[in-house]
């Protein structure tokens, strides 16, 4: 599961309104660690999306037991920072669960090494089963703001999202929202895991996450009348989704491409189907 503490980076990132403050901070703490963290020889540094976060860390895990004297170091930070540091060399790879990726990746090798469904989720409790594409922009946008518009309770919709940054959050704006600005009122989130939470906590909350973190804990909706499962994404019923890349910047070290070619073996990809992700391939 994603990180959930509760230190000053998380306030300041759930608070931030931007993109660069929480930027800039994260990638200043990710150089700053990196340096002291990196040791010589076979060495690899991972940042960026917190959605693929706890998925890397448990792959880079797998991978160094069975590779002495290698480390894989993983990070987090969102998606935005994952370009960044691919692009400064603060890691050697970067990651992000993306869309489209931004003009300034043109200059990075894009890897797909995964595809990841996004689920909107609400209470247990919220009678609301589903939403067609026009009410789920209205719900997100704050143009529907009471559930018993829907058929739910007379109650006051409150929009969960992810923080600016996050990869998850660009391609749910760009997927569901097609241009409208997120409701005002919008509580944000910096991760899947503590969006989560929060939907969970709330039962007149809505947000979004992966497909592979909905649990008993709270409801996803069908979308368009489909159901958000992986099988659903795979055979294009669901649209939800989007890949997830590893970005590299020139010739990757011997020891970068060993580990993307891991994370692209069989083994790996299995894991990750387990998991809950979709395969790249």
């Amino acid at each position: 599961m994603p990180r959930t503490g509760g230190g000053l980076e998380e306030k300041m990132q759930t608070r931030v309104k931007g993109t660069s403050v929480w930027t800039s901070l994260a990638l200043v703490g990710l150089l700053a660690s990196s340096g002291c963290s990196r040791s010589p020889g076979r060495s690899v540094t991972l940042a960026g999306s917190t959605a693929f976060q706890p998925f890397a860390e448990k792959l880079a895990e797998r991978y160094a037991a069975t590779r002495p004297g290698t480390r894989v170091n993983v990070q987090g930070g969102g998606s935005a920072v994952g370009i960044q540091s691919a692009l400064s060399g603060a890691a050697e790879i970067g990651m992000a669960d993306l869309l489209q990726l931004p003009d300034e990746a043109k200059a990075l090798k894009a890897t797909v090494v995964a595809r990841d469904g996004i689920a909107i989720v609400v209470h247990p409790q919220n009678p609301v089963a589903v939403l067609s594409a026009d009410q789920a922009r209205a719900v997100f946008s704050g143009k529907t703001a009471n559930w018993k518009v829907l058929g739910g309770p007379d109650a006051a919709i409150r929009v969960i999202s992810r923080e600016e940054g996050s990869g998850t959050r660009r391609s749910f704006d760009k997927l569901v929202l097609a241009g409208e600005a997120l409701a005002a009122g919008a509580l944000f989130q910096n991760s899947n895991g503590t969006v989560r939470e929060a939907v969970a906590s709330d039962p007149a909350a809505v947000g979004y996450v992966s497909i592979g973190l909905v649990n008993g804990k709270v409801k996803a909706l069908r979308y368009n009348d489909v159901v958000p499962t992986n099988a659903n994404v795979v055979n294009g019923t669901y649209p939800l989704a989007r890949p997830i890349f590893f970005l590299t910047r020139g010739v990757p070290a011997a020891q970068v491409q060993e580990f993307i070619d891991y994370v692209l073996s069989p083994e790996a990809q299995g894991i990750l189907a387990q998991e809950g992700l979709i395969p790249a391939k």
